[in-house]
């Protein structure tokens, strides 16, 4: 099982910018697929983006061309680029890590856009 923490949320007018970070405990080198998620008030928690081991990217159709996933393997880290935000990206995001079938989550952090 790996630990993960989330940073980086706050409050930001619309048209702004945040980078979220996610430090998990232990290598995150061998996972299955890892990514990020949000959950808005009142709505289920959806996927935002995801990668897998081999490369393939699957963004949310909702912030296609404005966040980008990245990695420092190296340091156990993953990270969560948002530009052009917009008031319905508040939520709660929460990111996740696959080794074989088991998930692991962090805590959430919650990201307000203010219009």
């Amino acid at each position: 099982q790996v630990q993960l923490v989330e940073s980086g949320g706050g409050l930001v007018q619309a048209g702004g910018s945040l980078r979220l970070s996610c430090a998990a405990s232990r290598s995150i080198s061998g996972m299955n697929r890892m990514g990020w998620y949000r959950q808005a008030p009142g709505k289920e928690r959806e996927l935002v983006v995801s990668i897998t081991s081999g490369g393939w990217i699957n963004y949310a159709d909702s912030v296609k061309g404005r966040f980008t996933i990245s990695s420092d393997n190296a340091k156990n880290m993953v990270f969560l680029q948002m530009n052009s935000l917009k008031p319905e990206d508040t939520a709660v995001y929460y990111c996740n890590v696959r080794f074989g079938a088991f998930d692991s989550w962090g805590q959430g952090t919650q990201v307000t856009i203010s219009s």
